[in-house]
């Protein structure tokens, strides 16, 4: 810190202060008339993640939700239940069917499995970076 009289002048520079967070989350808008659940993934003001609290919007209102968008390893049963998803398959985000899919057209890259469809068609995957 510079104070007066120091023997060498310095100038003090705050680098840290355009940082909000770590983004590991972010606040999207809910749109109205929509339901959100805890622990699923939605896709919101062009995020892809994880709610981490419920929220249901009525006619005209609108909320705002936290999502996890941490590059991190998730596990999810929200999967078109027809196709494989082996491990080490890439999977995208079905935003008109709000489910992951392995169908790239169309569709946004949201990660890789890492833990092939069990019987109870849960996968877990590696959320892909949302840059």
């Amino acid at each position: 810190m510079a104070y007066v009289g120091q023997p060498i002048p310095t100038t003090v520079y705050n680098v840290n202060a355009g940082k909000v967070s770590d983004g590991k989350s972010v606040r999207v808008t809910v749109p109205e008339n929509t339901t959100i659940e805890a622990g699923k993934f939605y896709m919101l003001d062009g995020f892809l993640g994880c709610a981490m609290q419920s929220v249901t919007t009525g006619a005209g209102q609108t909320a705002e939700v936290v999502l996890s968008i941490e590059q991190a390893e998730y596990e999810t049963d929200q999967i078109d239940t027809t196709q494989n998803f082996a491990k080490g398959t890439k999977i995208y985000w079905d935003n008109i069917n709000k489910r992951f899919t392995e169908t790239e057209t169309g569709n946004r890259l949201a990660g890789i499995v890492t833990q092939s469809k069990d019987a109870n068609n849960v996968i877990c995957f590696i959320l892909a970076p949302q840059v």
